[in-house]
């Protein structure tokens, strides 16, 4: 998106069609060169959760158009008060406005709804360890907050909500992937998606440099010389940035007619080696001291983005899955030429350290 425009060449051997790999080509990081004006530009955006990484870049990616209003809806007025300081410079603040409030509270929802034609719900509690420990307060933020967003959307007749879920709600494991399962249920419920209001979901795994990632932590460790944290050896994720997540997103509102679940293909890797690359570009020393410390609670080792069942009902694009229902399945188009394989950070060809190096310095995740 707007924030890196940095051009950057396909690596030799990562373009496999059997996996979907093909993030890495000779354009920008534009992939799609998509314009998304249509679906953004005077429309009244309102954000969950959107003091968090994703509110923030968001709001950078949407100074490229022209919302007429983003209304940011948090409980944290220190964040707000953050937000509002860190966009002070821009005349995109103009735009902006602020409202306290939590998913829980139906009312403060349906208030904050008002008059809004784009609702982005990335409110949740999403941290696995916490959630494992706390696992009722996820009910509550993650899928009764989700049911109140849309009772209030359809209340207020908000014309296109889109949530954000996570690969953890594939096949979970953790209480935290259980919530988002069931949010994405309740998003996609036939009950409620009715004629005023086209609910869909994107589903996307770690998120490099956002709130709560390892990007962060590994920063602070080089900066003390001490060994980089890392669960397991052999412990996958996918490869994406904050501004090909918000991309998804655009996409997903441009393209939904309702019901489906949006998938972005993208490189994967080793942490292991996504650790070494890092810490290689930020200290010019290869093999930097690793540190293993185990895979927390509820943890996995790898990434699945579209498991096994859901691949039956995929439709394949150049750099996306879209998961229908069950019930659009159409035999003659879903599903036909797809090995029926999950999408996961294990299935698909991995990035070496050379390959990370090379593919962060040009999509300018190192500064």
């Amino acid at each position: 998106m707007v924030c890196v425009i940095a051009k950057f060449k396909r690596f030799s051997g990562l373009n496999n069609p059997a996996n979907g790999l093909r993030l890495i080509k000779s354009k920008t990081i534009h992939e799609f060169d998509l314009d998304y004006s249509s679906v953004l530009d005077n429309k009244n955006i309102l954000i969950t959760g959107g003091t968090g990484s994703f509110g923030h870049q968001m709001i950078k990616e949407l100074t490229r158009y022209k919302p007429k209003t983003i209304r940011i809806f948090s409980r944290d007025e220190d964040k707000q008060h953050l937000m509002r300081q860190e966009f002070s410079d821009s005349p995109i603040l103009k735009k902006m406005q602020f409202v306290i409030g939590d998913v829980r509270d139906y009312d403060r929802v349906y208030t904050a709804a008002k008059d809004i034609d784009i609702i982005f719900h990335a409110a949740a509690l999403k941290q696995v360890p916490a959630v494992e420990s706390h696992p009722f307060e996820a009910v509550k933020t993650n899928i009764i907050g989700a049911y109140n967003v849309v009772k209030a959307s359809v209340a207020r007749k908000v014309p296109k909500v889109v949530a954000i879920s996570t690969d953890k709600a594939v096949k979970p494991v953790n209480a935290m992937g259980m919530t988002k399962a069931l949010q994405e249920k309740l998003i996609l419920s036939d009950d409620l998606s009715k004629d005023n209001t086209t609910f869909c979901c994107v589903r996307y795994g770690n998120v490099l440099g956002s709130r709560g990632s390892i990007v962060p932590l590994w920063d602070a460790k080089i900066a003390k010389n001490e060994p980089l944290p890392v669960t397991h050896p052999q412990m996958t994720r996918f490869m994406l940035t904050l501004s090909q997540a918000i991309d998804l997103v655009f996409y997903a509102v441009k393209n939904t007619k309702g019901g489906e679940i949006f998938v972005k293909k993208a490189p994967a890797s080793k942490i292991v080696d996504l650790a070494q690359a890092y810490a290689q570009i930020k200290t010019n020393k290869k093999n930097y001291p690793i540190k293993y410390i185990g895979i927390r609670a509820g943890e996995k080792i790898d990434e699945i983005l579209v498991s096994e069942e859901e691949m039956r009902r995929v439709e394949e694009r150049k750099d996306h899955f879209v998961i229908k229902r069950e019930e659009e399945l159409d035999v003659d188009s879903l599903g036909k030429n797809l090995k029926v394989q999950e999408y996961g950070s294990a299935t698909v060809k991995h990035l070496n350290q050379d390959e990370l190096i090379k593919l962060m310095k040009q999509l300018k995740w190192v500064i």
